[in-house]
């Protein structure tokens, strides 16, 4: 039995999207139908929609989301009718090297829903980042959802399968943040705020938010920031280096995903500090660094996929922390909207208008 839903679709390049009617299947093996309750509007699919993750148009946008499991395919017993999820994009296989090795968050061959779901003249749609969830129903691997607890808000929890958690896993999982550490986070988005909220978790004695948006710097603030530095009017590097006695901060994390920003973020830590990449860059950047400063700096270069996230073992943990009033993730929704508001969300968001519109269904 196919079920025909409304969802959000990107027909061409640089269109604005359209709310439409498509086609969703039943389950097959190792699949499950989720009805969407929340999904957020992050800045990957605006990326889908202007063409700059890949040319396979007709997209179905929407990613960050969480739901209800209203059936499941053969095969599935990690999750069953009923269960509230949050969707991830990265399903961990359980069997390529890195899975057995111990380290699944590297899972290098992550899977999505074997079948496809279709516009109603039968042409298929690619969902983002696999999930596809500006949509009433998708179909999607069970290993991409995640069961957590049903109390938390959807809008909320929503947020754990992409940016928060991207964010929060950057600051935690790929760049080690300790108790006393100083921390610098370049760009406060979403997921430059979720890597302050991390570091103050991990109980950073200093995070450094900085940003050209005075707006922005104010959220940082209420989620973690100690201090705060306008790039548009200070030298970042000198600031940072200032508010770390001169020597730099321990973890840099660069949430732009640019050149000139790396640049900042490996010149404002410290020596033998840690910078982390999670900000995600174009194909066409490159970057330049003197190979002597790499060498004679030490510390480590790493770049954050998803957080370095496990969502079997993080996104349990922070529903936890935030149910426990530990984790502000309210802060987070700007914003509720309906699904056919999605465009408008984009244009709020290209002026930096909101940290998250979340579509609630």
């Amino acid at each position: 039995m196919a079920h025909q839903v409304r969802a959000v679709v990107a027909r061409e390049k640089g269109s604005p999207v359209s709310l439409e009617t498509i086609v969703v299947p039943d389950p097959g093996p190792g699949e499950a139908l989720v009805r969407i309750q929340a999904c957020g509007v992050c800045h990957t699919d605006l990326h889908y929609r202007e063409g700059g993750i890949n040319d396979d148009f007709p997209f179905l946008l929407g990613h960050e989301a969480a739901g209800v499991v209203e059936s499941v395919g053969e095969g599935v017993t990690d999750v069953a009718p009923g269960d509230f999820v949050v969707l991830n994009w990265r399903a961990v296989c359980g069997q390529c090297r890195a899975c057995l090795r111990g380290r699944p968050w590297y899972c290098f061959n992550t899977h999505n829903a074997k079948q496809k779901m279709t516009l109603l003249d039968g042409t298929e749609l690619s969902p983002a980042l696999g999930i596809g969830a500006f949509a009433e129903k998708t179909l999607v691997a069970a290993g991409q959802c995640t069961k957590v607890d049903p109390s938390v808000s959807p809008a909320v929890a929503g947020l754990l399968g992409c940016g928060v958690m991207a964010g929060i896993g950057a600051a935690i999982n790929t760049g080690n943040v300790g108790r006393g550490d100083s921390v610098a986070v370049i760009g406060c988005g979403g997921v430059g705020d979720a890597a302050i909220a991390g570091s103050r978790l991990a109980g950073a004695a200093k995070i450094i938010a900085v940003d050209i948006d005075p707006r922005k710097l104010e959220t940082a603030k209420k989620l973690g920031a100690t201090h705060t530095v306008n790039s548009k009017e200070t030298d970042p590097v000198e600031a940072v280096r200032e508010l770390t006695g001169g020597f730099g901060a321990d973890v840099v994390i660069e949430a732009v995903g640019r050149p000139e920003t790396y640049k900042q973020a490996f010149y404002a830590r410290d020596l033998a500090g840690t910078v982390v990449l999670v900000g995600v860059p174009t194909p066409e950047m490159k970057l330049e660094l003197p190979l002597l400063d790499v060498f004679g700096r030490g510390g480590a270069l790493k770049s954050s996929w998803y957080g370095d996230c496990l969502p079997s073992r993080d996104f349990p943990m922070l529903i936890d922390l935030h149910l426990q009033g530990r984790l502000d993730l309210d802060t987070f929704v700007t914003e509720t909207i309906a699904l056919d508001e999605v465009e408008k969300a984009f244009e709020r968001m290209h002026h930096g208008d909101v940290l998250r519109s979340v579509v609630v269904l």
